[in-house]
């Protein structure tokens, strides 16, 4: 073993200890809301810097913080703040995870739910906690993560996911959330080729019915999703 590599192995071996060690301290969580979110940072931090196809003793590290982090005390915790960390570190999980699951389809299907009502959050969450809404919206984007929820059937949650978006989205966000709000919004449209026609029309609604009231920037959002289901909805109209 070369010098490099036994650093390599004695860097990862303490790193693990270190996962260990916060996920276990979740499991446990401090009662005191501002050491929590200490705590929760230190984790996402942790997990951030966690590859994909991690090896089975990392795997083994950061499994206190996977089931630490689904817990009811921690998602349904009643400060936005922390179901905003939370739903960020989990968000990490499912990065490190894919293309697989890191939890059961029902769990998944409440992490989603939790996801969506972050987003609808978004305008009222601390400067701090925004920067976390606008992580999990890009990482969401890049993994492909809105295709998992079409998956899981979870239609409805999807179409409440694009209300909030054209709700909440403005001309002065970042260039970043606009993109991976498109991103996320042309994914569910563009890839997905077994789309009911019901489900295409409640988008076309919703999008149509948002563009009455809101910002051009909306507006502008809403034309482009409008073109593109109508495209999806004359193939499936389209005589064969």
């Amino acid at each position: 073993m070369t010098s490099f590599e036994l650093e390599k192995q004695l860097k990862d071996r303490e790193f693990e200890k270190q996962i260990e060690e916060a996920g276990n301290r979740l499991l446990n969580r401090p009662s005191s809301i501002d050491d929590l979110l200490t705590l929760l940072y230190k984790v996402e931090n942790l997990l951030a810097y966690m590859e994909q196809e991690p090896s089975e003793s990392m795997r083994d590290a950061f499994l206190p913080s996977v089931k630490a982090l689904i817990t009811n005390k921690l998602l349904r915790h009643a400060k936005m703040d922390v179901k905003v960390s939370v739903v960020s570190c989990i968000i990490e999980i499912t990065r490190i995870a894919a293309p697989d699951a890191p939890y059961k389809d029902e769990q998944m299907k409440e992490i989603f739910q939790f996801i969506v009502v972050a987003f609808e959050n978004m305008p009222h969450v601390s400067t701090c906690f925004y920067k976390k809404v606008v992580s999990i919206l890009d990482t969401i984007a890049k993994v492909i993560l809105c295709l998992v929820m079409l998956d899981l059937e979870c239609d409805a949650l999807v179409i409440e996911m694009f209300q909030s978006f054209l709700k909440i989205i403005r001309p002065n966000h970042p260039l970043a959330v606009l993109l991976a709000i498109e991103t996320i919004m042309n994914l569910v449209i563009d890839e997905i080729k077994d789309m009911s026609l019901d489900f295409l029309s409640s988008l076309f609604a919703i999008v149509r019915k948002a563009n009455q009231n809101i910002s051009p920037i909306s507006w502008t959002l809403g034309e482009q999703i409008i073109t593109r289901i109508n495209a999806h909805l004359e193939k499936i109209m389209a005589p064969t």
